[in-house]
Formats: structure tokens, C-alpha cells, sequence
């Protein structure tokens, strides 16, 4: 990912909280003085399809909010990898749901993050929070915005009036920050298993 900007697909089935996540490193990246697009896709195939969204987060003025090319694809279900996974520019990174996507061979030219998130959140106690999980885990890794710029953006996100709702995502997004703390990854067909611990 690029110090100057990255432009990012969100994947998923709807009611994964897809544009969510999107929405939240969008207001993270305006609130931590970048320039900022959040573009969703809206259509029948939120009903079991992929549910998408596409995001930048720039240090300069963005020309159009349109992603051909991403630089990461965030997927949360198989089919947002068939879909998105090959449009990623060389040197990309694909991070994805590995709770409900088995590994399998991808490209070569892309580093592979493989996030449990699904089971993360079921430890939890809400499947809901998944997408805070990812998002996370995607604070790790870009250049635009860290830790301490999510964590004063959190209160925005969330109803005063739900002082849980903030606890638990804030909590599920420290579960996902924290899980791929120390952990290494590759560019190749194979990844490191974050979850595992293993290489194949």
C-alpha cells in the first residue's frame, strides 16, 4: 500500500456489515486529516450475492471515487474472492475471512492476510461484530492512519445512547489490531496461517 493513498474493496454477503466497514475507514481517514471517498454498491446482490463497497483514503484531492484497481480487497465470503481477488494490483493485499473462506491457490503477486474473523466475533458473543474485527486487523497495515486515530473517531460511529454497542465493536476491533500483532506474512499462492500458526 501506497504512503499517498490506497483504494480498497469491501466484500461480503449482505448483512456482514460491508458498508460499515467501509464507512468506518472512511470517517477514521477524514477524521485523521486525509481526503476520503465511500462509494456502495446497491442491488439485488445484497440479498446472498456480494454486497460491496469501494474506499480511498488519499493525502491529496481524490479525482474520481471509482476503484477498478484496488490496491486491498477486504472479503468476508468466497464469492467477494472469485469476484475482487483478481483485480488487485501487483504487490496488493488481500485480507479475508478465513473463518468462512478455505485456503486455497490464489495469485502470486499479492500478499494474502488470513483473518478468523467470524470466530473472533462468535467469542464474543455477537457474529455481528466480524467487520470491527477486519477493521482491526486493516489498521495494522495501513500507512494513513493508525491506532490512536481510530480510537478518537470511535465515539462518532456509535449512538451515545448505546454505550454497549461502542464496547463490544471497540473491543472486536482490538481483538483484530492485536491478532496479527508479531505475525509474518508472505507474497505467493501460500500464506502464513495467522490462525494456526503454520506455513504451507
Amino acid at each position: 500500500m501506497s504512503a499517498n493513498v490506497e483504494r480498497i474493496i469491501l466484500a461480503g454477503f449482505g448483512g456482514q456489515g460491508i458498508l460499515f466497514l467501509g464507512k468506518i475507514l472512511a470517517q477514521v481517514g477524514m477524521m485523521a486529516g486525509r481526503h476520503v471517498s465511500w462509494l456502495p454498491s446497491y442491488g439485488p446482490e445484497m440479498r446472498g450475492g456480494t454486497a460491496n463497497c469501494t474506499v480511498i483514503i488519499a493525502e491529496n484531492p481524490i479525482a474520481s471515487p471509482l476503484v477498478t484497481v484496488p490496491d486491498s480487497v477486504i472479503a468476508m465470503n468466497s464469492p467477494s474472492v472469485l469476484r475482487f481477488a483478481n483485480r488487485i494490483k501487483a504487490g496488493g493485499m488481500l485480507m479475508y475471512n478465513s473463518s468462512l473462506i478455505e485456503r486455497q491457490q490464489f495469485r502470486d503477486d499479492v500478499r494474502f492476510i488470513e483473518i478468523p474473523a467470524s470466530e473472533i466475533a462468535d467469542d464474543l458473543g455477537n457474529q455481528r461484530v466480524a467487520n470491527l474485527v477486519m477493521a482491526g486487523a486493516y489498521t495494522r497495515f495501513t500507512k494513513l492512519f493508525n491506532y490512536e486515530d481510530v480510537k478518537k473517531a470511535f465515539p462518532t460511529l456509535f449512538p451515545a445512547t448505546k454505550k454497549e454497542m461502542l464496547e463490544i465493536n471497540l473491543t472486536a476491533f482490538e481483538k483484530g489490531y492485536n491478532f496479527v500483532k508479531d505475525k509474518k506474512y508472505m507474497f505467493g499462492r501460500y500464506v502464513y496461517s495467522v490462525f494456526k500458526g503454520t506455513a504451507n
